[in-house]
């Protein structure tokens, strides 16, 4: 840190696990500070989809200071190859992290910051600024006073509109209570808006995939369960780069997306461009810029998040027009050029803004970017804080060994699916994989996967519907084993995608 201002805190604003691995980097770096959650514990976004995995195992969601600090402590490390739930991130990892002595003292919960600025000076005065402290403004009217800001609350709480244009759809306001959040607990504390009706989900991200594959799952046990999935353009970045991925979670998630739509228990809908959405007999009515329509039970607003910067109106930003993260990170992380794999390391100087002092991290830094990665997040903040420090050599030195979008065989991310399923079903945990190898014996005389899967789920004494659920979820696995499998001519080897963007 400066010397300007020695005695005050580095505020971090939010307890997710970007915040927190800030706060153990501050720790580890002397520097005092403090960090304000307006949720009521550790993670309280994460909880919200806590239902779901991440693409990435625990080896690349656990932050370096962090692990440090959990350790010495006596922690129980989970399994680095091991694909964590949202809950599971909590529970294990952001839970004891933030109970830690050399933590929990720093840590206060429901204060939910409203707005931020420099003691004495608004955003027109230039002389003295760098030497005036922050006011970061509470919900309560509290104003506490910082040396330098580190902003990682995230989108969460900022979904994108339904509106394909950007802005929110004509009535979709009035239609609100029709419309739910990405990631719905559809197995689980949501499944009552969901059973035996009719559910759109809109969007071409992994939200809606996820939602598509357990509402799939779901239609299994409950009747008149219907799922249309709608979207403006391509599918590409919801079923990513297959077996060619290098995070196995995603590409089984994408294959698996695809089998569903093939098989026809997902009604697909491409070019739908959402203009107006309106409440008709307790149903919604969506209209796309064609005039096409749709209705629907409930929607499903899967069109991903954006920042909100209104906290730090009175503060100097420079932020890119188009995605709304800091300027010189913009060309980095652009969604048009790039997966979250192929971002390369970045730390303090392209997070920088005019304003002094102030750093905006995690999902939050890339804006409306959806190639984050929580890898990305702790190198940002271990830059972050070696600058504030004035270690400006470890500041500049950024590394970050991420995977990078190419041929994977491992299905790690198959095999932690196909358990929960296999679970849910009270299968034996081999049924997946032995399903597979009949399935692949049934190809060549069934002549498609669907019906192979289901002459295969008659062998085993499966439910047919259950067998197929359960291919879906195997995703890349199944159509690698499949492709090598179909004899020449047959054409049924999987056709080949572009990676998809990411991330968890």
């Amino acid at each position: 840190m400066t010397d300007r201002l020695p005695d005050l805190p580095v505020v971090v604003i939010g307890a997710g696990p970007v915040g927190l691995a800030a706060a153990a980097h501050l720790h580890e770096r002397g520097l005092p500070f403090t960090v304000l959650e307006a949720g009521t514990g550790p993670g309280a976004a994460v909880a919200e989809w806590g239902h779901i995995r991440l693409f990435s195992p625990w080896r690349f969601t656990i932050d370096a200071a962090a692990r440090r600090l959990l350790d010495a402590a006596g922690w129980s490390t989970p399994d680095p190859e091991v694909l964590p739930t949202g809950a599971d991130l909590v529970k294990a990892y952001l839970a004891p992290l933030a109970q830690l002595p050399d933590l929990a003292p720093h840590l206060r919960y429901q204060a939910r910051v409203t707005a931020i600025g420099r003691r004495d000076v608004d955003r027109v005065t230039t002389a003295g600024r760098e030497h005036s402290p922050f006011v970061v403004r509470l919900h309560t009217g509290e104003e506490l006073t910082a040396s330098a800001v580190i902003d990682a609350s995230g989108t969460w709480y900022t979904p994108n509109v339904l509106g394909a244009n950007g802005l929110p759809a004509l009535g979709e306001e009035q239609a609100a209570g029709l419309i739910g959040p990405a990631l719905p607990d559809v197995l689980g504390a949501d499944r009552a808006a969901h059973a035996g009706r009719h559910t759109v989900v809109v969007g071409a991200g992994h939200s809606a995939a996820n939602t598509l594959l357990a509402l799939a799952e779901l239609a299994q046990h409950e009747p008149g369960t219907r799922i249309t999935w709608a979207t403006r353009g391509s599918i590409d970045r919801a079923v990513g780069g297959g077996e060619a991925d290098a995070l196995p979670g995603r590409g089984a998630l994408g294959t698996g997306v695809r089998l569903l739509v093939e098989t026809g228990r997902v009604e697909l809908v491409t070019g739908f461009a959402v203009r107006r959405i309106r409440a008709v007999g307790g149903r919604a009515e969506l209209t796309a810029a064609d005039g096409r329509t749709l209705v629907g039970d409930r929607v499903v607003s899967a069109t991903g998040f954006r920042p909100d910067h209104t906290i730090a109106a009175e503060l100097r930003l420079d932020l890119d027009p188009a995605l709304g993260c800091a300027r010189l990170l913009a060309p980095l992380i652009d969604p048009n050029e790039h997966s979250c794999g192929t971002v390369r390391p970045h730390g303090v100087d392209e997070l920088a803004h005019p304003e002094p002092g102030y750093y905006i991290v995690g999902m939050k830094s890339y804006g409306r970017a959806p190639t984050f990665l929580l890898a990305t997040g702790y190198e940002q903040v271990r830059s972050v804080t070696a600058a504030l420090a004035g270690d400006w050599t470890a500041a500049r030195d950024v590394r970050l060994d991420l995977p990078a979008t190419g041929v994977c065989s491992a299905t790690q991310g198959a095999q932690a699916m196909l358990a929960d399923a296999a679970a849910r079903h009270g299968l034996a945990p081999d049924i997946p994989a032995r399903l597979i190898s009949a399935a692949l014996r049934h190809l060549p005389t069934a002549g498609t996967i669907a019906a192979a899967t289901r002459a295969a789920a008659i062998e085993l004494g499966l439910d047919p519907e259950v067998a197929v659920q359960l291919a879906a979820l195997a995703g890349d696995r199944f159509e690698a084993d499949t492709e090598r499998a179909a004899p020449l001519g047959s054409g049924l080897s999987r056709r080949s995608d572009t990676a998809g963007e990411c991330c968890g």
